[in-house]
């Protein structure tokens, strides 16, 4: 009997760490009161502290530290109540200093874990080794001028944040999901918009292999800046391929950092891997520990709200809707605040979460908006759906023609509206009948193919009928006088 042949990379497993980088949503920068938002014209943002000039000194931004401890806490880590800075020197063009400000052997968050869903329902831990601050770098830019390389320097000391995991990840799937895990937590915890596109959050990962069934952690490369959670996916599939092959070879890996070219969806070596002493890291001396009081730590986890995780299954539990549908919640506070304000005053929860997850999302996405900008309030929202749910408007007429007038009158009542409008389905059963007679008699062979078995055709007379009610009549009551005119 021969052999059954196998891929090489059956042989192997791949073993990953990811370093993700949060960039954190305040005002100012973390050590200046520089501003920190994007977009800015080059080199707009900036001080002597951002430039490093003699003399200037940090200070620590207190609101930094919040956000650090908040997902720290989402994250599962302790708190080190006291942590510092340290410096860690290299040079590049556009770091001012000649060395960033971050946290090296004291970080403020440490052994921490996330639980990830796979789409098979797998479920895995991957843990967290550390959550560290630090500053950004600016920006170099080459490709604006044939003789030289610009420098903007808007970004340098904006706030960051370094979550490190354990080398626990084993595909690139568990990678993306874990890294569209943290977006989500940071964007519901108000600590990042978490917007890969602008660089608030980006990866770099640690990949090796090794042969399947050993412990033995084989010779890692570190792929930078990964923008996006297909890339990381792409990257890491690409990379242990790669590495499979070179072994496969007879060769070795070299530790190193590499590039990922998007558009090739290939690797290539940027630098040999430093190692940390080639950082020469040493305490800052111009900033001093970092305090973190008990009542401080308190008070920031009184203030955490109900992780995304747990809403999902909460409104799973509550209102017996599919994880799919409790996700859009979980995962969009305006959402979620919307439907928890609407849902004091609609009669049927269950309506509302469906009409919010079905019209309601369609309308915002044909508008390209969010449901903080529908003019439409929660009060008046749940009134469209209770007169629906009480027979008294079509939910079509209410998408169609109700809410966009609601839009434009602003705090208008409901109700009022829909009756000015002349929308609400009519209760002349007398001038139903007579729509239904002047239908049947339009369509007399279709009336006759009816009553010989062809029941399909109830549809066409339903449609008529509802045109010439111009939508308000109840579907249902207008099958049942129908079906009743057939016999």
């Amino acid at each position: 009997m021969p052999l059954q042949e196998t891929s090489p990379q059956t042989d192997y497993e791949l073993v990953s760490g990811l370093e993700i980088h949060v960039q954190l949503n305040t005002n100012t920068k973390i050590f200046s009161a520089d501003s920190a938002s994007f977009g800015a014209l080059p080199n707009q943002n900036i001080s002597t502290v951002s430039l490093a000039l003699p003399g200037a000194l940090p200070k620590l931004n207190k609101e930094v530290v919040a956000k650090a401890i908040r997902i720290g806490l989402a994250l599962n880590c302790t708190v080190n109540q006291i942590n510092h800075f340290d410096r860690k020197n290299y040079f590049y063009a556009d770091l001012p200093k000649g060395y960033q400000i971050t946290q090296d052997n004291q970080p403020i968050c440490i052994n921490g874990f996330l639980e990830l869903e796979l789409a098979d329902g797998t479920k895995k831990k991957v843990g967290i080794n550390r959550i560290h601050l630090e500053e950004d770098a600016g920006k170099s830019i080459h490709d604006q001028d044939d003789n030289y390389s610009l420098v903007d320097l808007n970004r340098a000391g904006v706030p960051l944040i370094e979550i490190v995991t354990e080398p626990d990840i084993r595909s690139s799937e568990e990678a993306s999901v874990l890294l569209g895990e943290i977006r989500k937590l940071v964007r519901h915890l108000n600590v990042s918009d978490g917007n890969m596109e602008e660089g608030s959050l980006r990866c770099d990962a640690n990949i090796s292999i090794r042969p399947k069934g050993t412990a033995e952690f084989g010779t890692r490369c570190e792929v930078k800046n990964l923008n996006s959670m297909r890339n990381v996916r792409r990257a890491m599939d690409f990379e242990f391929g790669r590495q499979v092959e070179v072994i496969g070879n007879g060769g070795r890996i070299i530790q190193s950092t590499l590039n990922f070219d998007a558009d090739k969806g290939t690797t290539a070596p940027m630098r040999t891997k430093e190692e940390a002493n080639d950082y020469r890291y040493f305490s800052d001396p111009d900033l001093q520990p970092v305090y973190i009081s008990d009542d401080w730590l308190a008070e920031i986890k009184s203030l955490m709200p109900a992780l995304p995780n747990e809403i999902s299954q909460q409104m799973v539990a509550d209102y017996g809707i599919s994880k799919a549908d409790a996700a859009l919640f979980a995962e969009d506070l305006g959402l979620l605040n919307y439907f928890n304000t609407a849902q004091l005053t609609v009669n049927n929860k269950k309506s509302l979460i469906n009409w919010l997850i079905g019209p309601i999302r369609a309308v915002l996405n044909e508008k390209g908006i969010t449901i903080s900008d529908f003019k439409v309030s929660p009060v008046q929202l749940t009134e469209a759906v209770n007169l629906v749910d009480d027979k008294k408007i079509t939910q079509q007429i209410a998408i169609q023609q109700l809410l966009p007038a609601v839009e434009m009158a602003n705090d208008a009542k409901v109700i009022d509206l829909a009756q000015s409008l002349n929308l609400l389905i009519s209760e002349n059963g007398d001038e139903l009948s007579s729509f239904i007679d002047e239908v049947l008699n339009k369509y007399p062979q279709q009336v006759a193919a009816y009553k010989k078995g062809k029941k399909g055709v109830l549809g066409l007379f339903v449609g008529d009928v509802m045109k010439l009610a111009k939508g308000k009549a109840d579907a249902k009551k207008l099958n049942e006088l129908i079906l009743e005119k057939l016999k």
